[in-house]
C-alpha cells in the first residue's frame, strides 16, 4: 500500500511538472522531434518523390535544407509558412521566389527554429540546398525590425537574396506586429552537390 501511494505521488509530481512547463516546453519538444521525421521527408524529396510527406496527415513536405555553419544550425525547411507548418520547422513562404530566381523568404518561430537569428553576424555564411541538389550560398548583410502595420516585404524577381523572418522581440512573450528580418545576399552561382549537406562546406 505504501509503495502504491509513493508511486501515485511520484506520478502526480511528474504530471504537475509537465503541466508547469506548459506550452513553451511542449512547443520546443515538438519542434525538435519533428526535425527527425522531416529528415525522412527530405531524403524522399532528394530521391525525386515530390509528395513525400513527413507523416501521413501532414499538409506540407520538405523543400530545402538551411544551414548556418558557424553556429552549427542544420534545419529542414517546409513548404508553406502557416502557423501549423511553423510548429514543426521553418517554412518557405510560397508567395516568394525559389532560390536563385528572386527574393526567397523563410519564416520560423523566434522561440525554436529561428532563435539563432540574433547570433548571426554580418558576413556569416548561410547555405540553402534544394531537393534538386543545388547549393545556394548567401552572406548575411543586415538585420532589421519592421512593423507589419506599416511595411511589407518586397519580393523581387531576379534579385537573388534570402530573407529569414521571425517575430520580435526574441524569446517568449505575446505576439505583436513587429518582425525581425535578416537579409542575406547570394554569394555566387549555385553549385550542384550530390552528397549530404551535413558535411562542412
Amino acid at each position: 500500500m505504501k509503495k502504491k501511494l509513493l508511486l501515485l505521488a511520484a506520478l502526480l509530481a511528474l504530471a504537475l511538472g509537465v503541466w508547469q512547463l506548459g506550452g513553451g516546453g511542449y512547443l520546443y519538444l515538438k519542434a525538435q522531434l519533428a526535425q527527425v521525421l522531416l529528415e525522412r521527408s527530405w531524403a524522399a524529396a532528394r530521391a525525386g518523390r515530390k509528395e513525400a510527406r513527413p507523416w501521413p496527415w501532414a499538409d506540407t513536405r520538405a523543400l530545402m535544407r538551411l544551414r548556418a555553419p558557424r553556429l552549427g544550425i542544420n534545419q529542414i525547411v517546409l513548404a508553406g509558412a502557416s502557423r501549423r507548418v511553423l510548429a514543426f520547422g521553418p517554412g518557405f513562404m510560397l508567395a516568394s521566389f525559389a532560390p536563385g530566381e528572386g527574393t526567397t523568404v523563410i519564416s520560423g518561430h523566434r522561440e525554436t527554429h529561428f532563435a539563432f537569428l540574433p547570433r548571426l553576424h554580418k558576413g556569416d555564411l548561410l547555405l540553402l540546398q534544394t531537393a534538386d541538389g543545388r547549393l545556394h550560398r548567401y552572406r548575411v548583410s543586415r538585420g532589421e525590425v519592421v512593423d507589419t502595420r506599416s511595411s511589407r516585404l518586397l519580393l523581387r524577381r531576379g534579385r537573388d537574396e534570402l530573407l529569414l523572418v521571425t517575430c520580435y522581440p526574441f524569446g517568449p512573450g505575446p505576439l505583436g506586429p513587429l518582425r525581425y528580418v535578416l537579409h542575406a545576399s547570394a554569394e555566387r552561382q549555385p553549385a550542384l552537390v550530390q552528397g549530404s549537406l551535413n558535411k562542412n562546406p
